[in-house]
């Protein structure tokens, strides 16, 4: 009775659109007055939420991603991929894709990418004759790549949830970040010959090259730092966050020369309202599971799954229908918080791989981000490129296939996820 008064309420107060860190903290108060518990509890487990070395992570890689994107790295890196592949048919497209990928290695959040690339893309790509809806397809699509790849916030949150080693996890998302990278690559190849899409105007040359890839290569240097020190073990993902953020500072002030004063205060500003928002949602989760856990639901629900079967694929595809639909409603990190604890044990039980698990969640979720009514991609891009929301839309559906594709491909085949970590100890 006290989860379904709670889910309820929360329902509600979705549906009269209050954000979503206040429909998960007013619906637990309420349902925690309604049922006498002890109210101390609120500020015991909101606050204690928070008290956790990998979550501060989370500002670090926002305040890092920030600072890169100030630096002008973005830029850099763009002109640089577009020389090695934008003569080909449906080369900018291509960029776009392998930019993400890189810049992804630095921002972990599917909108940071949008927000640093999103507008360089988009206005290349329309300025070369590609279709808006084409455009702003690709883009929303390839920023699926940053949560995946590490550093990845929504993975952080996953693995602090779940009880999971973040640094097991966070390298679990290489492989298939590389996959979806190629596969997205494939469906850009295929459209390319379909619709005739144009060639960029770039032409190779080896000294151009050569001087934009000595340019570039501090920009190229910080994933690589940054994954060198989660692989080698040297550093956990809150040591390797704040020195990205120590070499982010570094290279933008003393190489690339674009970092004053007024502009790491303004990515300063930039990260305080980005982590206000995560970190409010992620406290305010924490109660609305701690109510539901009083009331025995991770448990009911783990005692229904296993009776459904015990069959660890069966129940994956469950978990991916599940989740396919919460992301089309629910913001990405609120869900983790909300549905891991509840469904994690039954399929461990079962005898799914947490890494598997882990990566399943994060990649359904951000399929989420691209399908209405709540895709917060679909809306930042709508504003980006100055498009109503049905274009955007019909823009993002064809790029679908790659990004389901990949999902059955890591749902089937548990060594995509849990391959490199265990082969790396």
């Amino acid at each position: 009775m006290m989860s379904a008064t709670l889910l309820v309420l929360f329902l509600v107060l979705m549906l009269i659109r209050l954000p979503i860190a206040i429909c998960l903290g007013l619906s637990s108060a309420v349902v925690m007055i309604l049922f006498n518990l002890p109210m101390a509890v609120l500020a015991q487990r909101t606050v204690n939420a928070l008290d956790s070395t990998p979550l501060l992570a989370v500002p670090l890689f926002i305040f890092a991603a920030s600072l890169l994107s100030t630096s002008g790295v973005t830029n850099h890196l763009f002109e640089l991929v577009r020389m090695m592949v934008g003569w080909i048919r449906g080369g900018t497209a291509q960029v776009s894709v392998l930019v993400s990928l890189i810049f992804s290695g630095v921002s972990g959040a599917a909108l940071a990418d949008i927000g640093a690339l999103g507008s360089i893309q988009i206005k290349m790509m329309r300025k070369q004759g590609y279709s808006a809806e084409f455009a702003s397809g690709i883009t929303m699509a390839a920023a699926t790549i940053g949560p995946i790849f590490p550093p990845s916030i929504p993975i952080i949150i996953f693995a602090s949830v779940a009880n999971v080693s973040a640094v097991k996890l966070l390298i679990a998302g290489i492989v298939p970040a590389v996959l979806i990278t190629v596969l997205l690559m494939l469906q850009v190849g295929v459209m390319a010959r379909i619709y005739k899409l144009p060639r960029d105007e770039v032409k190779f040359d080896w000294a151009a090259f050569g001087r934009k890839f000595v340019v570039s290569l501090p920009a190229l240097a910080a994933p690589v730092l940054l994954i060198g020190g989660l692989i080698s073990g040297y550093f956990g993902p809150t040591e390797v966050a704040g020195v990205t953020v120590a070499y982010a500072l570094f290279i933008g002030k003393f190489i690339y020369r674009e970092l004053d004063v007024k502009r790491i205060i303004a990515a300063a500003r930039d990260t305080v309202d980005a982590t206000g928002s995560v970190l409010f949602i992620v406290a305010t989760a924490a109660l609305f599971a701690w109510v539901l856990t009083m009331d025995r639901l991770p448990a009911t629900a783990s005692a229904f799954l296993l009776d459904l079967s015990d069959n660890p694929l069966i129940l994956l595809f469950i978990v991916n229908v599940l989740l396919l639909v919460v992301g089309m409603f629910l913001e990405s990190i609120a869900a983790i918080l909300i549905i891991a604890p509840i469904i994690t044990p039954a399929l461990t039980a079962a005898g799914v791989d947490p890494l598997q698990l882990g990566i399943v969640f994060v990649l359904n979720l951000m399929i989420g981000l691209l399908t209405p009514p709540v895709g917060m991609s679909l809306y930042m891009v709508s504003i980006i490129a100055k498009m109503p929301l049905h274009r955007v839309i019909r823009g993002a559906l064809p790029f679908l296939i790659p990004l389901f594709l990949s999902l059955l491909a890591v749902t089937c085949i548990p060594a995509i996820s849990t391959w490199l970590p265990n082969l790396l100890g």
